[in-house]
């Protein structure tokens, strides 16, 4: 198996062409790293929906339990878990409509790539989301 990450501009266009993003492991907790880069996300124009069944609510936004909760479109599905968990969610994620499924900087499964390499997703692990925006766009 050899992953890579898609290049900056694929990259780019991923967070041009994205409006919604579904943030798996999002806390209530203003202090949690999930937290401070969905809140900024959310401020650059983003609409943010939690992922997480021990919240009912982050940032103004009603959470969910799981990604198939989801009744609207999902643009990336960003996911704040530990790397042992990213392939139950990539199999989860897999049932999903969405263009990219993006773990945060630290977080790398190469199973995770496995479950999705013959999806529609563009694959990105181990890169944070708020770095990308900020440096990319």
């Amino acid at each position: 198996m050899s992953f890579t990450n898609p290049g900056p501009q694929a990259t780019a266009e991923i967070l041009k062409n994205s409006s919604t993003i579904a943030v798996v492991g999002l806390s209530d907790n203003p202090a949690r790293t999930s937290f401070q880069i969905s809140e900024a996300m959310q401020k650059a124009g983003y609409k943010i929906i939690p992922v997480n069944p021990k919240v009912t609510e982050v940032l103004g936004e009603k959470a969910v339990s799981s990604l198939q909760d989801i009744e609207e479109k999902i643009d990336i599905i960003n996911v704040f878990r530990r790397s042992e968990f990213l392939p139950e969610v990539a199999r989860e994620a897999k049932a999903i409509d969405a263009e990219a499924f993006w773990a945060q900087q630290g977080v790398f499964h190469p199973e995770a790539y496995e479950e999705l390499k013959d999806s529609k997703q563009e694959v990105i692990m181990d890169s944070c989301i708020k770095v990308a925006h900020a440096t990319l766009l």
